[in-house]
């Protein structure tokens, strides 16, 4: 059986994209088609805000995208060693929130701690971050147009 998949591929460490991987495993031919496109907004924005952790009570990261956001920050504004020697520290000593395995796989690759990786989805990411002390500070939420709103409006009425 043949198998289309809507997403851009990724390697894993085999080199292979793994759902193509998994698939072939049970015996299914799958194909990616990669997206139209994609376009980062508002990179210099989240640089300067990424460059004052002390404004923020930690980070959350939803998607492996918003994580290739700080890559693309780093690199665009020769960041990379101030990220090295300072920055990554800074951020590392707040929380950093994500969802699923694979955007926490990535955060941990730029150097930071990530917690909530086991939550699965937005809403009870929003249950586990609302669980715990409020941060005094907002928290630095980088993400898409298409983001769904229930992780928002529920650390909003939780006064997060």
């Amino acid at each position: 059986m043949k198998v289309l998949l809507l997403k851009d591929p990724k390697e894993d460490d085999c080199g292979q994209d793994p759902y193509i991987r998994e698939l072939g495993l049970y015996g299914l031919e799958a194909t990616l088609i990669p997206v139209l496109s994609f376009e980062f907004l508002s990179l210099s924005s989240f640089s300067e805000k990424l460059s004052h952790p002390e404004g923020y009570g930690g980070l959350i990261f939803t998607s492996p995208r918003a994580v290739e956001a700080v890559e693309l920050c780093l690199e665009k504004d020769n960041k990379t060693e101030v990220w090295k020697h300072s920055l990554k520290e800074k951020w590392n000593a707040k929380s950093v929130y994500v969802v699923g395995s694979a955007t926490s796989s990535l955060v941990n690759k730029i150097g930071l701690d990530a917690e909530g990786e086991s939550c699965g989805n937005a809403e009870k990411l929003a249950e586990y971050i609302c669980s715990r002390e409020s941060p005094a500070l907002p928290l630095l939420f980088p993400c898409g147009t298409v983001k769904g709103e229930i992780l928002p409006k529920m650390l909003k009425d939780k006064a997060v």
